[in-house]
């Protein structure tokens, strides 16, 4: 009786985890011991995935853990990796658990770039091997009965969990074997298999009579849903229907035979007569019909044992009224088992690969912050440096401090001169103009980089669209464009970075040509330079004024406030701050991170004091620069003011003019060098991503191309037609349930063929039959009537005969063969329960055996069959 239904595993193909993990790992983390151990943790999880699907698994706990394990893995890695379709695309295949495959192509299967797919068929593969390992308990053993209850349960949760879960994972129809519909229907049948490991536990621990046949009737209930359930459905195979069915009966069975032993105790005799009479109806049924699956004959002896000796007692002594089985009491129930829940991790000894790598929600935040912190930084940095500019600016339009070096009039003044060795230091003319010449060597290798990165998308997109307009709804994947929209806002946002680095450039250029012939003047031997400046007349009379030493105090002031702009510049660059564990305490508690107010609250604390300190500077410099424009005007004033004088200290101001001017493009086109080349990594990395998900959006185009072409072969080439009735024998109605089907073994040829006959004459086309007509067969044949699956018994013959004719609709008198029985089997040539469409075809038959009837003139009946033989032979061949 014990038969328990197992699911059979999903069969994946083989994916490369290592080369899209590593990749990824290799682009977000800096080289050194982190990112190594990263890399071999990926290693690690391919080899897992391998060991879970890449081999035929055990019935045994030990491969169950290692599916367990994987998936454990899977849902931990999952928010660490950027898993998607435009991202880190990994593209998953499983093949149908139930479909095998056709003649013209294999079975069905699909692929997905989804990591919840991939969750979820492992945990299908899971469950699928508890039920299996389940079914190989030995059940005679209290051992045996906790491990199948166990495992059964666990099938149950894994099977309806993906149930709740399948839709939301693959935002797309499944296949049948992981749909809802088929899911729940096999969490309900695992959860009943536990119910009934259950009842066989109290039957072999001798429990109370009424437990258990409340447990029996609960299993019975729970065989009962899940055979609603898939009824009318094809999503199981064929052979689950009957057995659900069967088990359905035993169940209610057992319940009732317990139930009577409780009635027989309370001295209901009646009532236990009729419990053991229902209860000998329902292993009736399933010994008729699905004995194929199910044997019930000790139950079904023991049940009839113990209704014998109930009616013997009850007619003989207690001659107790039977009820109807209607008006019998309802019988409880008790579910001892539950669905186990699936709450990762569930293995046993789990161990996250990736423990220490954080997830995707804290590096994304984490990435937000770090652009916050550099734009605060940026922004800090670039007040400072434009007030320095200013200041500069400023002093240059006034000839300070070249003015106050200048009292001779006829020699270089010492901050010209200095302003001078520090252009040629570093690299005079020469180096600016390398600079300007690589920046469009490294502009059109960026661009290059871009339009090959979107010229890519663009391909693979006009070829999904070609096929979605060749397939219409066949091309059920996600269209291209739709998929690509954020690759293309990244691309769209890179040429505008470009565009604007273009317009920056020409500004540096055009800044370069205004100065550039006071740089080449500055790039010149200081006797040179000196013979360049204008002469003027002495203004020695100056040099101890008190005028002069104001403005070289409040310069000086100057100069130490640039000096301590530096220093703090380096200190608002130098601040760090690791915010990875706020983040992962936010996630943890609330299971989100709100990073704006977590980063501009830590930002506040971080620069709040800096930002004090350089609008303090700020507000010190515009203070300064008011004193030194004072100064300066009283300073003018005393000096003498001539034609010479004048050339001489406009020539002063725009060498100090150049010098800085000299500095800030030297700045500017390092810094646009630097930016050039960080972008062309950027754009690489775009560019791969790009490569990848192409990559993987062509195979997935090439595996629905090859489900395509299978679908289409295995599609019928005509349109279907409707047969002529009289071609085809419909089959007779069946009562009730379902009946399981039946296998019919073919017999052996005998080796003795009988003589050659001549070929027979073509069958006439049915006779039309009328009650008129039935009524005048012969005597000799057995009464007409409908077809019956359930014939009466007939009188062996004593002669051998042949097989019998086949039944046609509408032709009376005419028995089928009943279901699984052939008295002929040693006929094998004959074998036409196979061939009830073969048409008759007269016998000459040998001496002493009878032949077939030829058939009858056209608007005759058939005579009556079978006919009855003479009684000199007996009806079975002998042995």
């Amino acid at each position: 009786m014990a038969t328990f239904i197992s699911v059979p595993l999903k069969k994946s193909s083989e994916v490369d985890l290592v080369k899209p993990l590593s990749k990824f790992v290799t682009a977000s983390y800096p080289a050194g011991e982190e990112q190594a151990e990263y890399i071999r943790a990926v290693e690690e999880l391919n080899k897992l995935r391998r060991n879970a699907l890449g081999r035929p698994l055990d019935k045994h706990e030990s491969s169950l853990e290692v599916l367990l394990r994987y998936y454990d893995q899977l849902c931990a890695v999952e928010p660490k990796f950027p898993f998607s379709e435009n991202q880190l695309c990994l593209t998953f295949t499983w093949k149908d658990a139930f479909d095998k495959g056709s003649l013209f192509g294999g079975s069905v299967k699909l692929a997905l770039a989804s990591l919840g797919y991939e969750k979820t068929c492992v945990l299908f593969n899971a469950a699928a091997l508890a039920s299996q390992i389940a079914s190989e308990q030995n059940l005679d053993s209290d051992e045996g009965l906790k491990a199948a209850a166990k495992y059964y349960q666990l099938a149950s949760g894994a099977f309806g969990h993906i149930k709740d879960t399948v839709l939301s994972a693959l935002n797309r129809e499944p296949t049948m074997d992981i749909s809802p519909e088929t899911v729940g229907t096999l969490s309900l049948i695992m959860l009943a298999q536990a119910q009934e490991v259950f009842f066989l536990k109290a039957t072999s621990d001798k429990m109370k009579d009424a437990v258990i046949a409340k447990l029996a009737n609960q299993a019975a209930d729970f065989y009962g849903d899940a055979f609603k359930q898939c009824q009318y459905k094809d999503n199981l195979p064929k052979e689950v229907l009957p057995v659900l069915a069967a088990k359905h009966c035993i169940m209610q069975a057992n319940a009732e035979l317990h139930q009577s032993v409780l009635a027989k105790q309370k001295k209901r005799f009646g009532e236990e007569i009729a419990r053991l009479q229902h209860a000998a109806e329902l292993v009736k049924t399933v010994a008729s019909r699905y004995d194929e699956y199910v044997s019930v004959k000790d139950l079904s002896d023991k049940i009839n044992r113990a209704l014998t000796a109930a009616k013997k007692d009850n007619d003989f002594i207690y001659h107790d009224r039977v009820p109807e089985v209607k008006d019998l009491e309802h019988i409880g129930k008790a579910a001892l088992v539950k669905s186990t829940a699936i709450t990762p991790p569930i293995s046993q000894k789990f161990t996250d690969l990736f423990e220490k790598m954080v997830p995707m929600a804290v590096q994304q935040s984490m990435s937000i912050y770090s652009q916050r912190k550099t734009e605060t930084v940026n922004r800090l940095v670039g007040t400072m440096r434009e007030a320095t500019n200013l200041c500069n600016g400023v002093l240059a339009s006034l000839n300070l401090p070249a003015a106050l070096e200048d009292l001779s009039g006829d020699s270089i003044p010492q901050s010209i001169a200095e302003k001078a060795r520090s252009i040629v230091q570093q690299g005079g003319l020469q180096s600016i103009e390398q600079l300007i010449k690589d920046l469009p060597e490294l502009l059109t290798r960026n661009r290059e980089i871009l339009d090959e990165s979107l010229k890519m998308l663009d391909d693979e997109e006009t070829t999904d669209n070609e096929l979605r307009t060749k397939f219409n709804q066949r091309w059920n994947r996600t269209p291209s464009g739709d998929l690509y929209k954020p690759l293309r806002a990244e691309g769209a946002n890179f040429r505008n970075i470009l565009d604007k680095a273009v317009q920056a450039d020409q500004v540096v250029k055009e800044r370069y040509s205004t100065h550039c012939d006071m740089i080449t003047l500055l790039c010149k031997p200081e006797n040179e330079l000196n013979a360049a400046i204008p002469s003027a007349n002495p203004t020695k009379t100056l040099q101890g004024s008190e005028v002069v030493n104001v403005l070289r105090s409040q310069l000086a002031q100057l100069d130490e406030m640039k000096k301590e702009r530096e220093s703090l510049e380096g200190e608002v660059k130098a601040v760090t701050f690791d915010m990875s564990t706020t983040f992962l305490t936010a996630l943890a508690q609330d299971g989100a991170i709100n990073e704006e107010q977590l980063s501009l609250s830590q930002l506040d604390q971080l620069y709040g004091a800096y930002n004090q300190r350089v609008q303090a500077s700020l507000r010190m410099q515009e203070d300064l620069l008011a004193q030194v424009q004072t100064s300066h005007q009283e300073f003018s004033s005393l000096k003498q003011s001539n034609t010479e004088a004048n050339q001489r200290e406009e020539v002063l101001k725009k060498l100090a003019s150049a010098h800085d001017s000299y500095v800030e493009i030297s700045s500017n086109l390092r810094e646009g060098t630097k930016f050039y080349n960080d972008l062309t990594e950027i754009l690489i990395k775009f560019q791969n991503k790009c490569s990848d998900i192409v990559f993987a959006r062509k195979t997935e185009r090439d595996e629905l191309l090859k489900e395509l072409q299978q679908s289409i072969a295995r599609e019928p080439s005509a349109p279907s037609f409707n047969v002529p009735a009289y071609q085809s024998t419909p089959a007779a109605p069946a009562a009730g349930p379902t009946p399981a089907p039946r296998t019919v073994f073919q017999p052996q040829q005998p080796q003795q063929q009988p003589q050659a006959k001549p070929q027979p004459p073509a069958r006439p086309p049915p006779p039309t039959v009328t009650p008129q007509a039935a009524s005048t067969t012969p005597t000799t044949a057995p009464p007409t009537g409908p077809p019956s699956s359930n014939p009466p018994p007939v009188a062996p013959p004593t002669q051998a005969q042949g097989p019998p004719y086949p039944t046609y609709q509408g032709y009376p008198g005419y028995f089928q063969m009943p279901m699984g029985y052939n008295p002929y089997a040693a006929y094998g040539q004959y074998n036409m329960p196979n061939m009830p469409n073969m048409p008759y075809m007269p016998y000459q038959g040998t001496p002493g055996q009878a032949g077939y009837p030829a058939a009858p003139p056209a608007g005759q009946p058939y005579p009556g069959y079978p006919q009855q033989p003479p009684q000199h032979q007996p009806y079975y061949p002998q042995q």
